[in-house]
């Protein structure tokens, strides 16, 4: 319902996010029915269930299902990208972005830590489910031109990194996860809520139709780029801490061998920096390139009622990512597991968040010395034209090329066409099986009677034998 606000056109969207979340909420009670056969009970709390027992396998599984829709986890995400397109920004920062998140993952990070005994075999499924639904995620992501769903297949991508935390299974790697999980709330409400104000003042969220929104929404600049270098991994912000919370997890989980930590390792690191590149690309085609000639009168910050909201979100990345040991970690993550944490490296956050801070005043103060003499400035030419609007080039222009690209072609058209969205091929089994009982019940009266006299030899044979 609250997706279908917006109008008619988020009619469709709504309908497949009911059933992708519905259906997996089926699937998600028969797991529990099935635990409930397993253990005679259903307090968490009081489980310790061997995924080698019968059973227990397919109840973790149809569990999990619900878990990974939920928080939009490959291949049960395809409904965020197109909520966050068509639904109101208030609506997806509240669900895709935040509530769906926190109740997915930590129904995982439960089923994993108090519920399942799990082997080897199970971590490394969750191990690759993770990784790739960061890549996967983060490339569909780099060729949008809405930066709706753009933040939309970013939601996709950072679950990717939750789940690959709670795949390594020890304590660092889990922790990593729920921390993440906690600043992907902060950080993608921030994002999603500086898109909604330039929505609001620009009436478009197309990437092409934007630009130069730095000088008159400054305000929802600096909020926006400090929730896009959170995302991003970039330190001293609070998305740099989980990840390297996960890497670390990651390399912990290399110490019992095998090479599939390695992999996942670099596929996370290579998300982060193709995150970064999404984001290099959102931050130029809205704020910093030049802006279309339909754009060019509005020239005022939005209400303060809208600004504030981002503005706390940007300090609390800040604050989550500089004092991430004596805050979240001490007061919202480690209470929730049972064995403390033991960190693998060392991150000084607040020595090298100062470090970081005089580096920018060195390269400031140098920048203006550099400009403390006056610049003669004169024309290259004469005789030049005006460039056209036609000649402007946004953001997006520079990633182009990526879709373009030979192997990522076929694979970028068959994602568009719907090949991957586990919604459109079961819609297109179930309608094709409809057709097929269409033919047959096709009310013409002589086939009507052909079956009735089928099904009634078929009785007669039954009873007769």
């Amino acid at each position: 319902m609250l997706i279908n606000i917006s109008g008619p056109r988020a009619a469709a969207v709504s309908k497949k996010t009911f059933i992708i979340i519905g259906g997996s909420d089926s699937l998600m009670i028969l797991g529990f029915g099935i635990m409930w056969l397993i253990t005679k009970s259903l307090n968490l709390s009081d489980m310790k269930i061997d995924i080698g027992a019968p059973l227990a396998f397919w109840s973790f599984l149809l569990i999990a299902i619900g878990a990974f829709a939920k928080a939009g986890a490959m291949p049960f995400h395809t409904w965020i990208p197109q909520t966050a397109q068509e639904a109101p920004i208030s609506v997806t920062a509240f669900l895709p972005a935040s509530i769906d998140k926190l109740l997915g993952i930590y129904l995982l990070a439960r089923l994993v830590l108090n519920v399942f005994i799990l082997d080897s075999f199970c971590y490394a499924i969750l191990m690759v489910i993770g990784a790739v639904t960061i890549i996967a995620a983060v490339m569909m992501a780099l060729i949008q031109h809405d930066f709706k769903k753009l933040l939309g297949y970013h939601a996709v991508s950072q679950v990717g990194y939750m789940v690959l935390g709670i795949g390594t299974g020890n304590p660092i790697g889990i922790a990593g996860a729920l921390f993440h999980m906690l600043n992907n709330t902060i950080y993608k409400c921030c994002l999603f809520l500086s898109g909604g104000n330039v929505e609001y003042k620009a009436k478009t969220s197309d990437l092409d139709s934007l630009g130069g929104f730095a000088k008159i929404m400054p305000i929802t600049f600096f909020a926006g780029l400090i929730a896009s270098l959170s995302i991003s991994g970039v330190p001293p912000f609070n998305g740099f801490f989980s990840k390297w919370m996960i890497y670390q997890g990651l390399i912990e989980k290399g110490k019992s061998g095998g090479v599939l930590w390695v992999v996942c390792l670099v596929a996370a690191m290579f998300g982060s920096a193709l995150t970064l590149a999404s984001f290099i690309k959102l931050i130029h085609a809205i704020f910093l390139g030049t802006p279309s000639s339909e754009r060019r009168g509005t020239n005022d910050e939005v209400k303060w009622q809208m600004w504030v909201p981002v503005v706390i979100l940007a300090v609390l990345c800040v604050i989550f990512g500089i004092f991430a040991y004596k805050v979240p970690l001490k007061y919202f993550i480690t209470p929730a597991l049972s064995n403390g944490l033991s960190f693998i490296g060392l991150w000084p956050s607040l020595k090298a968040t100062l470090f970081l801070f005089i580096g920018l005043l060195a390269g400031v103060a140098i920048y203006m010395l550099g400009n403390f003499k006056a610049v003669r400035v004169s024309d290259s030419y004469i005789g030049g034209e005006k460039a056209q609007e036609d000649m402007r080039l946004s953001g997006t222009e520079f990633y182009n090329t990526i879709k373009e690209l030979r192997l990522l072609k076929f694979i970028y058209k068959k994602a568009e066409a719907g090949f991957f969205d586990i919604y459109e091929q079961g819609k297109t089994i179930v309608f094709g099986i409809g057709g097929v009982f269409q033919y047959l019940h096709n009310g013409v009266l002589p086939t009507y009677l052909v079956w009735t006299l089928l099904g009634m030899m078929g009785l007669f044979l039954f009873f007769m034998r």
